[in-house]
């Protein structure tokens, strides 16, 4: 199977082992930039914790769930935003305001955009999750 969005399909498959009451979920394959997207969903309190397997080719991530998650989605196209546009992209995400968070990829790492309006940076939108 081509794997044209690997990020769309690890929170794809997330969102469905969550919905079906599972307690962990393996995603592959695994790149940094998910590890860093899954290290913001278990500071969010979304996800109880993941590891790396090594399976000799591209690597999976094992990811324990907490069953907290609604829905969660890669955004795609990744949109550029500003500090300014961080609220118009919560309203077009996320369900209410301070309710779920947007993953951003800025130039101090990936991080919430919760973070992200802290420390007064934009970034690329790479996903929600609620």
């Amino acid at each position: 199977m081509a794997r044209l969005n690997p990020i769309a399909d690890a929170m794809c498959a997330i969102k469905n082992a969550s919905n079906a009451r599972k307690s962990e979920v393996v995603v592959e394959p695994a790149s940094k930039l998910l590890g860093a997207m899954l290290r913001v969903m278990q500071e969010s309190n979304y996800i109880a914790g993941f590891e790396f397997i090594d399976d000799g080719r591209g690597g999976q991530f094992r990811v324990q769930l907490k069953g907290t998650i609604n829905r969660c989605g890669a955004i795609s196209p990744r949109f550029s935003t500003t500090l300014g546009d961080m609220e118009y992209w919560e309203s077009q995400f996320l369900p209410a305001k301070n309710f779920g968070i947007l993953i951003v990829s800025t130039s101090r790492g990936v991080m919430s955009h919760e973070q992200a309006r802290r420390e007064g940076i934009g970034g690329q939108l790479l996903g929600f999750v609620y």
